[in-house]
């Protein structure tokens, strides 16, 4: 599904380099968790990978199912199959959130040489995804992400996961000040998306989402690269013990 090999990345109006020869494998199917410390790169590399402006690649590759994604624009990664969740998704005044999904669905299937869904299919296809996911209709009609919840605009995210199903998605701390509720919205959506081929990245600072989305790897992140990889008791030990001891040991 991805692989990264030796990836570095700097900020481009610092020139600060942020990632510094990161080096990860996820799989088909795989969810694979990435902690660590404030400023050890998490949020640079789920921007790196998406494409985001003001982040330049000096070295590496990432290859997604085969093709290097460094080499296409942000829209064609997404066309591609990955999608990033946003850590605080965008307000959009004025685009009602229905309007919003046709068009970034049409937009996909644009690029990939696939014809646009009629109103009666999409309205069909949008129905069923909601009603899974709990959301009214009602709500599909308000601008997106404007007066919204945390946990509505939670609900829209995994709205449009489901509905773009993205072969790989990146999740950039979409736990932060999320209460008991809110995680409950993010875990379950993300339970029932997650099959043979699709994965996840899950970028987190804590151990309590990985209580509800289990992962198949956790991955720790410092100063810009994986010092230790393990299974869901890497994150329990991160818990308890923090980072220090694996930080030393990496020393």
């Amino acid at each position: 599904m991805l692989e990264i090999r030796n990836l570095h990345v700097r900020i481009e109006d610092e020139g600060t380099e942020i990632i510094r020869g990161l080096n990860l494998t996820v799989k088909d199917g795989e969810v694979a968790a990435i902690m660590g410390p404030n400023g050890s790169g998490k949020s640079t590399l789920s921007y790196a990978l998406s494409g985001r402006d003001g982040y330049e690649v000096t070295e590496g590759e990432v290859l997604f199912n085969g093709v290097n994604i460094l080499e296409m624009e942000a829209d064609e990664r997404a066309a591609s199959g990955l999608f990033l969740a946003f850590q605080y998704p965008v307000e959009i005044p004025g685009v009602a959130t229905m309007n919003f999904l046709k068009a970034a669905m049409n937009s996909q299937r644009k690029a990939r040489g696939e014809a646009a869904y009629s109103t009666p299919d999409f309205i069909r296809k949008v129905r069923e995804a909601s009603g899974r996911l709990g959301i009214s209709m009602e709500m599909l009609k308000r601008p997106l992400n404007v007066g919204f919840s945390g946990g509505e605009k939670k609900r829209a995210e995994i709205l449009q996961m489901a509905m773009l199903e993205p072969k790989l998605c990146i999740m950039d701390e979409t736990d932060s000040g999320l209460d008991i509720d809110a995680l409950k919205v993010v875990s379950d959506g993300v339970n029932a998306l997650r099959g043979p081929e699709r994965s996840f990245i899950v970028i987190t600072h804590y151990q309590r989402l990985l209580e509800h989305i289990v992962p198949d790897s956790v991955h720790v992140l410092y100063k810009g690269r994986i010092i230790q990889s393990g299974g869901k008791e890497l994150a329990q030990h991160l818990e308890a013990n923090g980072y220090a001891d694996i930080i030393a040991d990496a020393a």
